[in-house]
C-alpha cells in the first residue's frame, strides 16, 4: 500500500479533482471502509480547491473588466455612423473584450455569471444593433456561446427579446458574417427548445430560413437548410405549415442552382416533407416541377463519389418515395 501511495499521481485540473471525489464517494459505498486520508493528500486537496476557487474568481473579474469596456459609450462617435470611425482603438478593445467573453463562456458557470452580471442584456440592447458590424457579429456569437444547451440562459434571452433581433439580422444585415453568426445564435435558441420554437414560429422564422437558402452567401444558404432539416426532423408536426407556404417548390428551385453543400440538406428536408405526408408528396409529384428527372440526373452525378454518399442516399430515398409508389425499407436508403 505504501508503494501505491508513492506512485499515486494527483490530478492537475478540475476534471481530475471531480474524478477523485467520485472515486472517494464510490469507495465509501463499498463493503470495506475507506482508508484515512493522509496529511499529504489533505494538503494537496486543500491547495487544489483554493487554486480552483481563485481561478474561478479571476475569471469573474475578467468578465467584469470586459463588461466595463463594453459599457463605455463613446456617444459622439456612435452617432457618426460606421463611415466616420474616429477611434479604431476603442473598437479593437471592444472586439477583444467580446472574444475573451466568448472564450470564458464556454464554461457553463461563467455563462451563468455573465447573465447575472447583465452581460446578455447589454448584448441584446446595445450591440446587436451596433453601427460596427464587427461588434454586431461578436455579440451574436457570444449569445450563441451562452445559449448552447443551457435552458436557463435560453429562457432569459427569449424573455429579453433576443430572437426577433437575431432573425432580423439573419434576414437583412448588410454584412454576411453578421447574418451567419446571427443564424447560429437563432439555432442555439430554437433547437431542442419548445419555447424557442414557438417564438421562432411567431416571428415567421421559416420564411427567414427560406430567404436564407436563396441568398448568395453560401454559408448562410447551407446553415439555413441545415436548421430547416433539423427542425423538421425534431418537429414533423410543422410539415403542414411549411408545405402551405410553398416550401416544396422553393426547395426544388434551390436544387436547380449550381451544385453545393446546401443540396444535401435540401434533399433531406424534402424527404421529411414527403414522408407520411400526402400533400408534400403531391407537391413533389407535380409534373411542372420536373423533380423526377432532376433526381435521376443528380443520382447519376453523385454515383461513385464517396464524399457525397449521404446526399446520394437522400436523393435515392426521395426518388423512391415520390416516384416508385413505395417507401424505402431499413436496408435501403432510409437514414
Amino acid at each position: 500500500m505504501s508503494e501505491d501511495r508513492q506512485t499515486r499521481r494527483y490530478p492537475q485540473n478540475l476534471q481530475g479533482v471531480l474524478q477523485l471525489a467520485v472515486e472517494a464517494g464510490s469507495a465509501a459505498e463499498g463493503p470495506a471502509p475507506p482508508e484515512p486520508m493522509s496529511e499529504e493528500r489533505k494538503t494537496w486537496l486543500r491547495e487544489a480547491l483554493t487554486e480552483l476557487c481563485k481561478g474561478q474568481m479571476d475569471e469573474v473579474e475578467q468578465m467584469k473588466q470586459c463588461l466595463a469596456v463594453l459599457c463605455k459609450e463613446g456617444s459622439e462617435r456612435e452617432r457618426g455612423g460606421e463611415e466616420e470611425r474616429e477611434d479604431d482603438d476603442e473598437d479593437d478593445e471592444r472586439e477583444t473584450a467580446f472574444e475573451m467573453l466568448s472564450e470564458l463562456c464556454e464554461n457553463l458557470d461563467n455563462a451563468r455569471d455573465l447573465m447575472t452580471l447583465g452581460g446578455l442584456e447589454l448584448c441584446v440592447s446595445q450591440y446587436l444593433n451596433h453601427a460596427q458590424s464587427g461588434l454586431r457579429w461578436r455579440a451574436a456569437q457570444l449569445i450563441a456561446s451562452c445559449a448552447q444547451n443551457m435552458p436557463q440562459l435560453q429562457f432569459h434571452l427569449l424573455s429579453i427579446g433576443a430572437l426577433p433581433k437575431l432573425l432580423q439580422l439573419t434576414d437583412s444585415d448588410p454584412n454576411p458574417t453578421v447574418r451567419v453568426k446571427a443564424l447560429y445564435a437563432v439555432s442555439c435558441l430554437v433547437r431542442e427548445q419548445e419555447a424557442g420554437l414557438q417564438a421562432f414560429l411567431s416571428h415567421d422564422g421559416f420564411s427567414v430560413l427560406m430567404r436564407g437558402m436563396q441568398s448568395e452567401n453560401e454559408k448562410l444558404r447551407t446553415k439555413s437548410a441545415f436548421l430547416l432539416l433539423n427542425l423538421l426532423t425534431s418537429h414533423p408536426e410543422q410539415k403542414d405549415t411549411l408545405v402551405a407556404m410553398g416550401m416544396v417548390q422553393q426547395l426544388v428551385s434551390v436544387l436547380r442552382t449550381p451544385h453545393s453543400p446546401v443540396h444535401e440538406h435540401v434533399l433531406g428536408a424534402l424527404c421529411c416533407l414527403v414522408e407520411d405526408f400526402p400533400q408534400g408528396l403531391k407537391d413533389c409529384r407535380n409534373p411542372a416541377l420536373g423533380l423526377e428527372e432532376l433526381l435521376r440526373q443528380r443520382s447519376k452525378e453523385l454515383q461513385g463519389k464517396e464524399e457525397s454518399q449521404e446526399e446520394l442516399d437522400f436523393c435515392e430515398r426521395l426518388r423512391v418515395m415520390c416516384f416508385s409508389g413505395q417507401q424505402p425499407d431499413d436496408t435501403g436508403m432510409d437514414r
